[in-house]
């Protein structure tokens, strides 16, 4: 039986260990939004340095898609991680909120956890 399975109630920790994952609804879309914001915002920035280099918008675009990818592989790795932190954190809430609603329904439990 690994951790996962037993439902511990251990906290994800972000990135390099600083801030637990709450894995509340809440702190997934902010992570969410947050994430893809800033991929947006860069590939925004890489299109209009091409715009004013002299390329054609939409082919700027479609460049600064295909450059954006990888690099915001990199540049953005601590927000990335952070929002694979809270996805897990919110799994692992679900599958013991699952589990136990399971116990209950077998009559392994005797009442609503508190």
């Amino acid at each position: 039986m690994t951790s996962q399975e037993s439902g511990s109630t251990t906290p994800t920790t972000t990135g390099a260990g600083t801030t637990p994952a709450a894995g509340t609804p809440g702190s997934v879309a902010v992570a969410v939004v947050l994430y893809v914001g800033v991929r947006l915002l860069l590939v925004a920035v890489i299109a209009g340095v091409l715009v004013a280099v002299g390329l054609p918008l939409l082919v700027g675009l479609l460049v600064a898609i295909v450059v954006a990818l990888p690099l915001s592989l990199v540049l953005f790795r601590g927000l990335r991680a952070r929002l694979n932190a809270e996805v897990e954190a919110a799994t692992a809430s679900r599958r013991a909120r699952r589990e136990h609603l399971r116990a209950e329904l077998r009559g392994d439990v005797d009442g609503p956890a508190a």
